[in-house]
Order: structure tokens, then sequence, then C-alpha cells
């Protein structure tokens, strides 16, 4: 973490808040999706963020940040869900708020199936990136995504990354790795760069873990999620592709994740830093929570309507959470020689042993270790090339795949 002593004990110069204006209502009934069975923590709630929530909400985390740059993130659940005049009341906000010489950034997390024109001439008005989430090709995409029916959604997707298109919004592909896509790599990310023409691609593995009360109550693991080997089979195969093709067209955020580690410089994919804490979300009544990964009971911080916001950030309780992540490494992890890039993963993950036994590895370390490992010398050889300031183009004359 990096700390400032300007205004408590331990500040962050700047933190991340996920909101979720809906909570975790969605129009879709992904069947590997933690998020949507949190509904059960809000047995009699509206799921609808207020007007006054969402200016309190946009002043306190405007205020709350010593930095020039400040994003606002919304999820869900799925946040089109809240309508669009919702947002236009948000980027109002946003203006009213916005300190002298600061830059005020959306990011919008979607399924994409409720896009329409008006959408999308708004994401491209007020400058939003959005995420639209697709899993690969119609057939290995519609395996889990379903909507409420149980019908297949790749129809829907394609149609609203289409408007995203037409109205020349900047959009990124997430893609959850899981048991149906998982043994097909090329062909996912080709389809991603071939048909879809995605320049930016963000991979997310599943692990599904026993979540049926509403917050986690066991480490077993479901048979939709990847396995550790697989997954680091899944980034190599894509990484080889890519390195081979793609250097400098196509931007896969785990492959510049890993070039900044290799460059020694701070990251920004918060499972691979080497403590966490700065990642927290607000849920739709006000309530904050330490982690998307965690909104359950004994994680929450406080509600904002009751409690400065940054007071939450900056408690004991938080600070303690993101520590925890560092301080709870097995040996074999803290031995590991490329333990710089990966950190440990994910906290919601170690729910494994080591190979002497001891508890809380993380469940996708064979192949964190496998990929990690993989891209040493490319890596090396990329930061020799950036010191040279020579084209990235050039990669490919090392024949390294």
């Amino acid at each position: 973490m990096s700390y400032t002593n300007t205004r408590r004990s331990w500040m962050p110069k700047s933190f991340q808040l996920m909101a979720k204006p809906r909570g975790s209502i969605c129009n879709l009934d992904c069947t590997y999706c933690y998020f949507l069975s949190k509904e059960k923590m809000y047995p009699d709630s509206s799921f609808t963020m207020s007007d006054e929530l969402l200016e309190n909400y946009t002043r306190q985390y405007i205020q709350a940040q010593q930095v020039k740059q400040v994003t606002f993130a919304w999820q869900g659940g799925e946040p089109t869900l809240m309508g669009l005049d919702f947002y236009y009341k948000a980027v109002e906000f946003q203006r009213k708020y916005a300190l002298p010489g600061m830059k005020v950034e959306n990011a919008f997390q979607t399924n994409g199936t409720l896009l329409d024109d008006a959408w999308c001439k708004f994401f491209n008005e007020n400058n939003f990136l959005v995420g639209i989430s697709i899993d690969g090709p119609p057939e290995l995409h519609n395996v889990y995504r379903k909507d409420k029916g149980g019908e297949d959604t790749s129809t829907d997707v394609l149609r609203g990354l289409a408007l995203l298109k037409k109205h020349s919004v900047d959009f990124n592909i997430l893609c959850a790795v899981h048991a149906a896509n998982v043994e097909h790599p090329l062909a996912v990310y080709q389809y991603f760069r071939d048909k879809l023409d995605a320049e930016f691609i963000q991979f997310i593995p599943i692990v599904e873990l026993d979540n049926k009360t509403g917050f986690q109550t066991g480490n077993k693991i479901r048979n939709r999620s990847v396995t550790g080997k697989n997954y680091g089979a899944f980034l190599i195969n894509i990484f080889d592709e890519w390195l081979s093709n793609d250097v400098g067209t196509v931007f896969v955020q785990i492959f510049d994740e890993a070039l900044g580690k290799w460059f020694g410089s701070p990251g920004g994919l918060c499972v691979f830093e080497k403590t966490c804490g700065l990642g927290l979300v607000i849920e739709h009544n006000g309530d904050l929570f330490s982690c998307d990964h965690f909104v359950e009971p004994k994680h929450k911080l406080g509600n904002i309507i009751e409690n400065d916001m940054i007071d939450m950030v900056t408690s004991h309780k938080q600070y303690k959470f993101g520590m925890q992540k560092y301080s709870s490494l097995p040996q074999f992890c803290l031995d590991c020689k490329v333990r710089f890039a990966c950190n440990g993963g994910c906290p919601k993950n170690r729910v494994t042993h080591t190979p002497n036994g001891v508890y809380g590895l993380n469940y996708l370390c064979e192949g964190y270790r496998a990929f990690f490992n993989h891209i040493d010398e490319p890596m090396r050889i990329m930061l020799d090339l950036i010191r040279r300031r020579r084209p990235p183009a050039e990669i490919m004359d090392h024949n390294l795949t």
C-alpha cells in the first residue's frame, strides 16, 4: 500500500470503489456468478441507490482522494438496470464536486444485453469506458451465460457490442475463464481479435466456492471452475499467439500487468499486488465492504450515511484486511522465484495446501507459476527493448515462441 501521513496514521493517496447501484440484481442468471446470491443479505431491500445517496457517495469519494484522476466504477449485478437517468445525475454530481484540476472518469461493466442507441450515445458523449462480458464464441459463451428463462444470451450481447462500436464507445472485453472455455484458448482469443476486433481484453479465472447462503460457507470448489493447471495452459497458449502476432496491437490485461512487474513499477491489478485493501465496494444502500469478493457481514466497514467514508477506508479493520494478504503467505510462496509477479494471488482463492501441507496456498498457484515462468525470458527481452527505445515489433526477431 502507498500511504501518506498527512491526514491519518495510514492514509491512502487514492483508493477505488466499485459501486453497485442495483446491488446484486441482474437480468441474467449466469450459473457461475458469485454475486447473485448476495441478494439474500438484503431481504427487504428495493436494491435501488437513491439520488440523495448517489450525491453523498460522489461528494465523499471525490473529497477523499489525494490524486488528480478519479475513476467511478459502476458494476453489479447489472448496472444498466438503474436506468439511464441515474447516470446523467451521476455525471452532474461529478461535475459539481470535482476539485480544481481533477480529471473524473467512469468505467462501466455490463453484460451488454440491455444496451441501445441512447445508452451508447451517452457513453460516447461522457467518455465512459465500457467493459462488456463475453466468454468467447457463442457456443462457449452460452454454456453458462443464460438469461432468467435459461435462454442463450450471445445474440443480445453481440448486438450490444455492435452498438458500442457504432457510437465509437471505448470498450474492453471481460472474459470469464471456466470449465467450458479453458480448453479452447486460441478459439477464444482469435474470436475476440478477428471476429470482434477487440483491442483490450481481460481474462478472469472462475474459482467458484460454495456460496449458497449469500456469503462463503466453505472451500469446496465447484466443477464449473478452472483448475490451476488448465488456467496456466490457457494463458500460455494465448501469450504465445499474442507474442507472435499482436504485440502493440492487442492489449491483454494480465500481459500488461506482468510487464509492469518485470519492470518493477506499481501494478494496477489488485490480485497481484503485495497487499490489498484499496479496492472496496459500496452497495446500493451505502454499505461499504472491504472488497468485491468479501461482501460478507464480517467485512462490512459501515455505511456512508452514518460514517465518513474516509474514516472507514483508513480504519484499522481495513488496514489489517489489506496487510493480511502478505502476512499470511505460506513459506512456499515466499520462497517462489515468481512471487514478485503474483504475490500469492487473491486471498479469496487461498483455499488449498502447499506441497508440505501448509494451508493458504492459492488454488491457481500451479497455473500462475507455469505462466510467469514461461514468460520470464520474453519479459526480459521486452524490457531491454523498452530501455533501448526500440519498436515493440522488433520482439518478433528474437524467435521466442
